[in-house]
């Protein structure tokens, strides 16, 4: 097995921006779990820990990836932009990914657990509700863009729980801006790559086609996206500068939405998916750094 194989197993791109979310999110939580014993700056986060949660999250969202792909495989071979995967080109087994998946799995939940107990139970639901729920819904009903957009927004609470073992807002404000993020993603996604995903039976816009109601269905998804992303300024978690990068990012995300609901074309559905890459991170870093400051 090459290391281009293995990349592809894991879809290694997807899998460092859900660790990168990650990460954002222990950063945060450490911020909070020291002010709550007395602790300011950075000198008491525990760094070890981090790099736990980095090598964990690669490994437990690698794993959900891995199942995903063994599921799909015969799905993989009818489209063009899987059918080299390595295992519907057979350069690997299936019993080979199946050993990579479960030791993946293995070993991340017992890292992110070794952190608290509700890490470990948060990253095992999310390989259930990936792999095994979301992926064979994908053939069945639009819903599944719903049911994916939870395993992808879990990131954010396995961080942030990883570093400050409670669900509290702060904590529900990570969660909700990526959840809502997910689904102009997807659909962005999906428009781009509909013939495709028809090859395979995949139903994810929501009429299962490139009309009217489909992209009217994305604009109110981002539209929805803005003032959940005003949350942290709102709240009083974040200040102005969050809240604007956040505004001016959502307006941007907002226009390309209005773009691909005024003209129903590819090319504006792939724009908005490129959008969609930086909006995340951007957002996402404007948070960190402003809450610092701001505390």
């Amino acid at each position: 097995m090459s290391f281009s194989d293995f990349k592809n197993l894991v879809k290694l791109r997807l899998t460092l921006l859900v660790v990168f979310s990650a990460s954002i999110s222990f950063l945060i939580g450490s911020k909070i779990d020291n002010e709550a014993h007395g602790y300011t700056g950075w000198s008491h986060i525990n760094w070890m820990n981090w790099v736990m949660l980095i090598v964990g999250g690669f490994l437990v969202t690698g794993a959900a990836n891995c199942f995903n792909e063994i599921i799909e495989k015969d799905l993989d071979r009818l489209m063009t932009r899987t059918a080299d995967r390595p295992l519907p080109s057979e350069r690997m087994t299936t019993g080979q990914a199946l050993v990579i998946g479960l030791f993946m799995a293995l070993l991340g939940t017992y890292l992110l657990g070794k952190l608290n107990l509700l890490t470990g139970f948060l990253s095992v639901f999310s390989i259930i509700l990936y792999a095994f729920v979301y992926t064979p819904l994908k053939r069945r009903s639009p819903i599944a863009v719903f049911v994916g957009a939870i395993p992808g927004a879990l990131p954010t609470l396995i961080g942030y729980v990883a570093a400050h073992p409670t669900i509290d807002e702060i904590a529900l404000i990570l969660f909700g801006i990526q959840f809502m993020w997910q689904f102009t993603h997807f659909y962005a996604i999906a428009w781009v790559l509909d013939d495709d995903y028809k090859l395979a039976g995949f139903r994810l816009l929501p009429t299962g086609k490139r009309d009217l109601t489909s992209a009217i269905v994305t604009f109110a998804t981002a539209l929805i996206l803005l003032p959940v992303s005003l949350l942290p300024t709102y709240m009083g978690y974040g200040g102005y500068y969050v809240g604007g990068v956040s505004l001016v990012c959502s307006l941007i995300f907002l226009y390309q939405a209005f773009n691909l609901m005024r003209t129903l074309e590819v090319k504006a559905a792939r724009t908005l998916m490129f959008g969609s890459f930086l909006y995340l991170p951007v957002v996402q870093l404007m948070f960190l750094f402003d809450f610092i400051g701001k505390r």
